[in-house]
C-alpha cells in the first residue's frame, strides 16, 4: 500500500459510529432547530469521524503513535470546543453540573486526561483492546468538555471571567507541554506496543519503509504533537480571552460626579 492508496481506502465506515452520529444530528435538531449555530455542531461530528473512521484511526491502530497523539488532540480540544459553540445561548448547564464543574475539577479534567491515558499500561491497553478504545473516546470528549465549559459555556454568565481564563489556559498549556517534552525526549516506553506493530491493514511497510519513520521517531513527533500544536490552540483561546477582555465596556463609576 502507498500514501495514495491509504487515502483513498484507509477510512472505516462502523456502522454504530455513524448511527450514533445521525442520532445525535437528529436530536439537535429536534431539541434546538435549526441556527447558525449548527454548523459548530456539524463541524464537532465532523472532528470526531475524521478522528474515528478516517486514515488516522488505521495508523493509530497500532503503527503510529504520532496518529494516536493526533486523534487525542482532536477529541480532546477540537471536537468538544466545537459541540460547546453549537449550543444555543438559552441552553443552561444543569445545576447538577454547576455543582460538580468547578475551575479546578475542569481543569484538572482536561489536562489529567491525557496524562492518564499516557501513562503506559492504559495506553497499551487503549491499543489492544477495543472496550478500553471505546471507553478512552468517550472519556476524552467528556473530559474535554468538562475542560472548556469553563471558556465556552452557552451563557456568558458561566464562564470564567477573562483574566481567570487566560490563567486556566497557560497553565493547562505548561502542563501539556511537560507532557510533550517527556514523550519528546524520553525512550520509547510511553506506548511500547508502538514498537512491534502487528501487521493488520498492510501498513507496516507503508510507515517504517516507505516514510522511514522509526518507533523512536513516531514516539518524537508524538510529543512535539502534545508541545506544540496543542499549544498553538491554547494561544489562540488566550488572544480570544485578552479580546474579551479588552472588548468588554468599562464598568461606569458607581456616583459619576457632573462634567
Amino acid at each position: 500500500m502507498n500514501t495514495s492508496q491509504l487515502l483513498l481506502t484507509g477510512w472505516t465506515w462502523h456502522p454504530v459510529i455513524l448511527l450514533i452520529a445521525v442520532a445525535a444530528s437528529a436530536f439537535y435538531l429536534a431539541a434546538f432547530g435549526m441556527s447558525a449555530r449548527f454548523g459548530y455542531f456539524v463541524s464537532a461530528l465532523g472532528v470526531v469521524l475524521l478522528a474515528l473512521v478516517s486514515p488516522i484511526a488505521a495508523l493509530a491502530d497500532g503503527y503510529l503513535f504520532s496518529a494516536h497523539m493526533l486523534q487525542h488532540i482532536l477529541l480532546l480540544l477540537i471536537a468538544p470546543a466545537l459541540l460547546l459553540l453549537g449550543l444555543p445561548p438559552s441552553f443552561s448547564t444543569p445545576k447538577l453540573l454547576q455543582k460538580i464543574a468547578s475551575p479546578v475539577v475542569c481543569w484538572i479534567s482536561g489536562v489529567g486526561a491525557m496524562w492518564l491515558w499516557h501513562a503506559p499500561s492504559l495506553c497499551n491497553s487503549a491499543v489492544s483492546s477495543r472496550g478500553v478504545y471505546a471507553f478512552q473516546t468517550l472519556s476524552l470528549l467528556a473530559l474535554g468538555s468538562m475542560f472548556w465549559l469553563q471558556l465556552l459555556a452557552p451563557r456568558h454568565e458561566q464562564r470564567l471571567n477573562p483574566l481567570a481564563a487566560v490563567i486556566y489556559l497557560f497553565t493547562a498549556c505548561v502542563a501539556c507541554s511537560v507532557l510533550g517534552i517527556i514523550f519528546t525526549f524520553s525512550p520509547v516506553t510511553v506506548c511500547s506496543i508502538y514498537q512491534h506493530p502487528v501487521e493488520r491493514l498492510g501498513l507496516l511497510s507503508l510507515v517504517r519503509d516507505r516514510w522511514g519513520i522509526s518507533a523512536v521517531q513516531d514516539q518524537q513527533i508524538g510529543g512535539l504533537l502534545m508541545w506544540v500544536p496543542m499549544c498553538l490552540v491554547y494561544a489562540g483561546a488566550i488572544l480570544g480571552q485578552l479580546a474579551r477582555f479588552f472588548g468588554e465596556p468599562a464598568t461606569p463609576p458607581l456616583n459619576p460626579g457632573r462634567a
